[in-house]
C-alpha cells in the first residue's frame, strides 16, 4: 500500500499549498538578504509540460531546488530574469518533481515538508555510510523518475552529492535515453556559502546566488550512456576540463 505521505505529494492541490508556505519563508533569503542573479530564463518559456529534464549542480539539500521553484513560479508569471514581487505564490506552478535521497527526506520536518513539494526519492547510489559506493541502477527508482517525466518537469542532480566535480551518475543518461526527453542544464553558484547544507538557516548575507539555465541540450539518443553523460556534465561545468580550470 502506497504510504499516505505519497500519495499527497502527487496532489497538485497539497503540493501548491506546501510552495505558498515555503516559498513565503525562503524569498527574503533569496532576493532580498541575498541577491539572485537568473540568465536564460527565455529557455524555459516555450518547454513542454512533460518530458523534460532538468539537470544541475548541486551545492545545498533543499536551497537549490527551492531557488528553482520560485524561478518556475516566476516564468509561468512572465518575469525575465527575475523574481521581482513574489505574488506568483498566490498560483504556484506545481506540475514539477524532484529527485531527492530517500534518506534525506525523512530526517526532519523540513525534508518532510520538502517532500509534500514534489520529490521523487530514491535510494542513494553513491554514499552509504559516509564512503562513496557505486551501486547498481536501481529499477524501482528508474521506473519512478520515469513516471514523473511522463507528466512533468523533473529536476535532478546527476552527482548525487554536493561534493563539487564528483562524477555524475549513469542513471542519468539511461533515463535521458529512454525517454529521449528535452534535457536542460543549469549551473548554480553560491548558494553552499549563504545557506547551511543541510536546512534552510542562513549563513551568510549579500552573497550573489547565480542561477543559469542554459538552451537544451541537442542529444543524440543512439550515443552510448557513457557519451550522454559526458555531455550533461560539461554542460553542468562538473567535467574534468572545468575541474581543471578551477585549481
Amino acid at each position: 500500500m502506497v504510504p499516505f505521505l505519497e500519495r499527497l505529494r502527487h496532489v497538485k492541490l497539497v503540493r501548491k499549498i506546501v510552495y505558498v508556505i515555503i516559498g513565503s519563508l525562503t524569498y527574503p533569503g533569496l532576493a532580498m538578504i541575498n541577491r539572485l542573479k537568473i540568465t536564460g530564463m527565455e529557455y524555459l518559456r516555450n518547454l513542454p509540460s512533460k518530458n523534460v529534464l532538468f539537470v544541475s549542480n548541486h551545492q545545498t539539500y533543499f536551497m537549490d531546488v527551492i531557488a528553482f521553484l520560485h524561478i518556475f513560479c516566476a516564468v509561468k508569471w512572465r518575469k525575465k530574469n527575475k523574481l521581482g514581487i513574489p505574488y506568483y505564490l498566490l498560483n504556484p506552478f506545481s506540475n514539477v518533481y524532484f529527485v531527492s535521497a530517500e534518506d534525506t527526506m525523512k530526517k526532519s520536518f523540513m525534508s518532510k515538508l520538502m517532500a509534500l513539494a514534489g520529490s521523487v526519492t530514491v535510494k542513494r547510489t553513491w554514499v552509504e555510510e559516509d564512503k562513496a559506493v557505486r551501486k547498481g541502477l536501481n529499477y524501482t527508482d528508474s521506473r519512478k523518475i520515469l513516471e514523473a517525466l511522463s507528466k512533468s518537469w523533473v529536476i535532478t542532480f546527476p552527482q548525487g552529492t554536493t561534493t563539487p566535480f564528483a562524477p555524475g551518475r549513469k542513471g542519468t543518461a539511461f533515463l535521458i535515453r529512454q525517454r529521449q526527453c528535452i534535457v536542460v542544464p543549469i549551473v548554480i553558484d553560491g548558494f553552499n556559502k549563504a545557506f547551511h547544507k543541510k536546512s534552510l538557516r542562513l549563513l551568510r548575507r549579500g552573497e550573489v546566488l547565480t542561477v543559469n539555465f542554459k538552451p537544451p541540450l541537442s542529444i543524440n539518443y543512439e550515443d552510448s550512456l557513457d557519451t550522454i553523460m559526458d555531455q550533461v556534465m560539461d554542460a553542468i561545468e562538473q567535467s574534468d576540463r572545468y575541474k581543471l580550470g578551477a585549481t
